[in-house]
C-alpha cells in the first residue's frame, strides 16, 4: 500500500485550515486517513505549522512519501534534515551525538530567524499604528486651531458690533435728550 503524507482541507470558505495526515494514496483528499500528525494554518503571518516531528520522522523512515507542500513544511520544521542525519547514523557515517549537535545548531538558527521575522512584523505593525496615530493627532490639532480661530473671529465680530452699537446708542441717546429739551422748552 502506497502511503502519503498530505494535507486535508477543513475550515470555511476562503479561511481554509489544513490537517497534515498520513493516508493511503488512493483515498480521497478529505477522506479516510491513517493518522493525523499536525495542522497548517496559512491565514496567519507567518503561517502556523504544528507537526508532531517524531511521528512525521517515523512515517518518513517507514517509507511514506510527502506531497510537495508537506515536503516544504517538513523541511521548514527540520524533519527532513533530521531524517537525513538519522540515515547517516544508521549507515555509520556520523555518530548520534554529532547528528544531534548538528540538528540543535540548525534548530537554534532557524528559531532565531523565525523570531526575527515575527519581531520585524510586530515592529512594522507598531510603526504603522504610531504613524496613523500621529497623523490623526495632527489632523485633530489642525481642526482645533481652525475652531479656535473661528471662535476668535466671531468674538471679534461680536465685539465690533457691540462697539458700533454702543457708538450709535449714545448718539441716539443725545438725539432723544435734545428732542426732549425741545418739547419742554
Amino acid at each position: 500500500m502506497a502511503v502519503k503524507i498530505r494535507l486535508a482541507r477543513r475550515g470555511r470558505k476562503r479561511m481554509a485550515i489544513y490537517d497534515v495526515v498520513v493516508a493511503d494514496a488512493r483515498a480521497p483528499r478529505d477522506g479516510r486517513f491513517i493518522e493525523k500528525i499536525g495542522s497548517y494554518n496559512p491565514n496567519t503571518d507567518p503561517a502556523s505549522i504544528n507537526i508532531n516531528n517524531e511521528r512525521a520522522l517515523q512515517w518518513l523512515l517507514n517509507g511514506a512519501q510527502p506531497t510537495d507542500t508537506v515536503k516544504a513544511m517538513l523541511s521548514y520544521r527540520g524533519v527532513l534534515l533530521k531524517k537525513h542525519l538519522q540515515i547517516g547514523v544508521l549507515k555509520g557515517a556520523i555518530s548520534q551525538e554529532e547528528a544531534d549537535k548538528k540538528f540543535d545548531a540548525w534548530k537554534e538558527e532557524k528559531e532565531a530567524a523565525i523570531t526575527g521575522k515575527v519581531d520585524k512584523l510586530a515592529k512594522a505593525k507598531a510603526d504603522a499604528r504610531q504613524k496613523a496615530l500621529d497623523a490623526e493627532t495632527a489632523k485633530n490639532t489642525a481642526r482645533l486651531e481652525a475652531i479656535q480661530k473661528r471662535e476668535e473671529e466671531a468674538k471679534a465680530a461680536a465685539a465690533a458690533e457691540e462697539a458700533a452699537a454702543s457708538e450709535e446708542a449714545p448718539a441716539e441717546g443725545e438725539a432723544s435728550e435734545s428732542s426732549e429739551e425741545e418739547t419742554q422748552g
